[in-house]
């Protein structure tokens, strides 16, 4: 596996969903103009906020940096200026506290005493304020949210020392003496002020890696603060060893001036600091110099410590800010070398912001270390990663559902984590395809940038996928994928996935059904790539997957391409059983204007009719029984006869509610109730006699002749029928329907009365409002003229030319289809 960053522009995906036409209806359209210049400051201001989520994490948010509740974000826009003004109160503090020390510890000014006091109270109140902080963790370098690890983390690390650097110690020897003029040893506590310092390193540190500020002049202010602030205490220390000598005179400064206690104090601050820089910067003592014993052996001991410490910070300075500089020059020398080439040609704003964005991420991602860490492991372990950090994430991507685990990790393992900033163009448009993403964290914009203005037709989130229409399809991208914020994203090459693709025929044919499955409305596709390399073997297969999948665009292709639409899988199942059995009705209609052969049956004996009547396609099961019905008169016998044969009493139910005669003859002559009494299918029986079977013929001499009469009697039938050894029934209205055994009802000897509503009126026009007119309840006539008659006199008009059709509008030319309290429509224009 392969860590690395990436800003190449590569394949534009060509439809995440949809062809153009129906992605810009579906989703809804909003420009997208260039952006203002306080935009792209926003966002280079941003880029320092910016924190890399996991590999593979797909639920790291990167909102989560701003601040919630209690819980206060480090990157929060509030709390950089709390700590900016935090910093400048340290430069007070560092700068008043050695001034005190030295020279106003005999006459404290009140100004500074009060000054002091409110630099603590605001420290006290950062002190209670880190509480709520949160912080970046060294290790996994993520935010940690949590108020119970804050509160650890601070209570063991820096909480101590922050208290004890902002107790003020003037003010509790005050307490403690009673007297204004506080110890020398409560004024050297305030020293522990300089722990301060740390906050000013932190700014600095932040400051060099902003490209917002120049890393140059950056520099130099650290360099010369740090000088400004050595010779200020150096001085300050030195003064406080000549003014606390007994012996005045007997100075380094008393043998130039022995009066300096009465000088002003602005001469003997001077005159520190001078004394400061020339020994600093080693160029001799000259008018002053050490005098009494106490300053010569103070400077023997500081000089040969100075230089001991001097050589030690040299030497391991030098290789540490070398080194943990060098990436930091070398990351601004290339910002500066971005910023004077897009200077010198003239590019626009918008490629400058993608271009100083992407160094800037490049420079973050490289820090982890993460490319250089895999790079020296071992295969087996960095395939074991690989599983461990994306593996869920491409298991959710609906192109690899139910592809095997085996498959799967060998596409995991030669994928690339990338890391790309937000506005950064994944994809362009109208270019050939390469690569494969997906999306494990962020959110990546669908852009059409063919308009004059571009416009955003959709957006895609974590576990999503594009670009696969254009590696698949060997088509150019319609739209242009830009990053919305910071995303992480798994790149794929073409090849390896047709390469992964081919190695499993099976789990080939289901990332072929996955990928035809959502883009059921795609056109224009190139089928070759769906066809294997060794010819046309296994094409019928694809003919099966893309059937199954209910693509009646590439179906037609497909069929156009010559393939064979009866060729069956292991199961014996054509393409015309599946897809009936799934309810793909434009697929089937093709495969019969393709003259797929509609009796053909599977390894069980079924055919398309039974896949879709058992499936309960009612729509599709219409559509095949009428093309059947015309070439085969005894489709109906067979199918009535399988489900007697089968004692299969939904199937039976389905077809006689279709309307199929329960005395239609298979091809052997038998009738469903013949074959019902010979297989000893008593339930069956009683669903066929009870729904009108002829009993006549059917020679059931086994069958008792008391239960026979009870369930003529209880039927509820027209149809006259002929009654064996004499049996009697009185007479009805001659109709059929089907009718569900009900053991406890008895049904006495007078006819039943059926009822329908008719309307006036198409169906589909009533429903749009075009034709409002109540219905009418009638008792259904006996015939279909006589429903016309009526119906026109309920009506008021000629009904003699009119149609009768049921709600889905198909026509009904025969009383013995319609049902009690069946919706008739009558339609007079019968072109409608």
């Amino acid at each position: 596996m392969e860590l690395k960053f990436s800003s190449c522009n590569v394949q534009v995906k060509k439809d995440c969903h949809q062809s153009k036409k129906q992605h810009r209806s579906r989703h809804q359209h909003h420009e997208v103009g260039d952006d203002s210049s306080s935009t792209k400051s926003l966002s280079l201001k941003n880029l320092s906020k910016l924190i890399l989520p996991p590999l593979g994490s797909s639920t790291y948010n990167q909102n989560q940096i701003e601040s919630r509740g209690w819980v206060v974000s480090p990157m929060d826009s509030r709390y950089r200026c709390w700590e900016t003004f935090m910093v400048v109160l340290v430069a007070y503090s560092v700068w008043v506290v050695p001034f005190e020390v030295a020279f106003l510890s005999s006459s404290p000014k009140r100004e500074l005493y009060v000054a002091d006091n409110v630099v603590d109270a605001f420290f006290a109140v950062d002190i209670v304020l880190t509480f709520f902080v949160a912080y970046i963790d060294p290790r996994t370098q993520l935010l940690v949210c949590d108020s119970r690890r804050i509160a650890t983390r601070y209570l063991s690390t820096w909480f101590l020392m922050d208290v004890a650097s902002t107790l003020p110690f003037e003010a509790l020897g005050y307490l403690l003496t009673g007297k204004p003029k506080v110890a020398l040893s409560y004024s050297f506590l305030g020293i522990l002020r300089f722990w301060r310092l740390r906050r000013v390193k932190q700014l600095f540190t932040r400051l060099e890696k902003d490209i917002r500020f120049n890393y140059f002049w950056v520099r130099c202010a650290r360099l010369l603060l740090v000088t400004l602030f050595l010779v200020h205490c150096a001085g300050c220390l030195c003064y406080l060893l000549a003014d606390r000598y007994p012996h005045q005179g007997k100075t380094w400064i008393g043998t130039v001036n022995p009066n300096f206690r009465e000088t002003s104090l602005w001469i003997r601050y001077i005159s520190a600091l001078y004394w400061s820089v020339t020994t600093m910067t080693t160029v001799g003592y000259g008018d002053l110099h050490a005098v009494n014993t106490v300053e010569m052996i103070f400077i023997i001991f500081y000089m040969l410590f100075n230089l001991g410490l001097t050589a030690y910070l040299i030497g391991n300075m030098t290789n540490l800010v070398v080194e943990g500089t060098r990436r930091t020059m070398e990351f601004r020398n290339s910002i500066e070398a971005a910023n004077n080439f897009v200077c010198r040609n003239r590019l626009p704003p918008r490629l400058r912001e993608q271009i100083l964005a992407y160094m800037c991420l490049r420079f973050k991602a490289e820090s982890l270390n993460q490319h250089q860490l895999i790079e020296q492991l071992p295969k087996s372990i960095c395939k074991s990663i690989c599983q461990h950090l994306f593996l869920p994430t491409v298991q959710t991507v609906y192109l690899f559902m139910g592809v095997s685990r085996e498959t799967l990790l060998l596409l995991v393992a030669k994928m690339t984590a990338e890391y790309l900033p937000p506005r950064e163009d994944v994809v362009m448009q109208n270019e050939a395809p390469e690569d494969v993403y997906i999306i494990v964290s962020g959110e990546v914009e669908i852009i059409d940038c063919e308009t004059e203005k571009e416009q955003v037709v959709g957006a895609l989130q974590s576990g999503d996928i594009f670009g696969e229409v254009g590696a698949l399809c060997c088509r150019p991208q319609d739209y242009t994928y830009r990053t919305k914020s910071l995303s992480q994203l798994l790149r794929l090459k073409r090849n390896d996935l047709l390469e992964a693709m081919h190695s499993q025929h099976e789990d080939n044919i289901t990332m072929i059904k996955n990928f035809l499955q959502h883009h059921k409305k795609l056109e224009d596709l190139y089928i070759e790539d769906f066809l294997t390399k060794a010819g046309h073997e296994h094409d019928g297969l694809h003919l099966l997957t893309v059937a199954s999948t209910g693509n009646a665009a590439i179906l037609e292709k497909l069929l156009k391409a010559k393939l064979d639409p009866d060729v069956g899988n292991l199961e014996g199942k054509t393409s015309l059983h599946i897809a009936a059995s799934q309810g793909h009705e434009d697929c089937v209609w093709l495969l019969l204007k393709n003259g797929c052969n509609i009796h053909l049956r599977d390894r069980n004996g079924n055919n398309a009719l039974w896949h879709a009547v058992s499936s309960k396609q009612h729509s599709i099961f219409r559509v095949l029984y009428n093309s059947a019905a015309s070439s085969d008169p005894c489709t109906a016998g067979d199918l009535l006869c399988t489900a007697a044969k089968r004692n299969d009493l939904e199937v039976m139910k389905e077809l006689l509610n279709h309307g199929l005669s329960t005395d239609s003859k298979n091809h052997q002559g038998f009738t469903a109730l013949q074959i019902a009494m010979a297989e000893d299918h008593k339930d069956m029986v009683n669903l066929l006699v009870m729904n009108g079977a002829n009993v006549a013929d059917s020679n059931m001499p086994d069958f008792p002749p008391e239960a026979l009469d009870q369930m003529l009697r209880r039927r509820e039938t027209g149809h006259r029928i002929a009654v064996p050894d004499g049996a009697a029934l009185p007479e009805m209205p001659t109709r059929t329907r089907v009718v569900e055994q009900e053991p406890t009802r008895e049904i006495s000897d007078v006819a039943i009365c059926e009822r329908v509503s008719i309307y006036r009126g198409h169906p589909a026009a009533r429903r749009e409002n075009r034709c409002a007119e109540a219905g009418r309840l009638i008792r259904l006539p006996g015939s279909i003229e006589d429903l016309k008659s009526v119906a026109g006199k309920k009506f008021g008009f000629d009904a003699t030319n009119a149609i009768i059709v049921d709600e889905e509008g198909t026509e009904i030319d025969c009383i013995e289809v319609i049902r009690d309290n069946d919706k008739l429509f009558v339609v007079e224009d019968p072109n409608y």
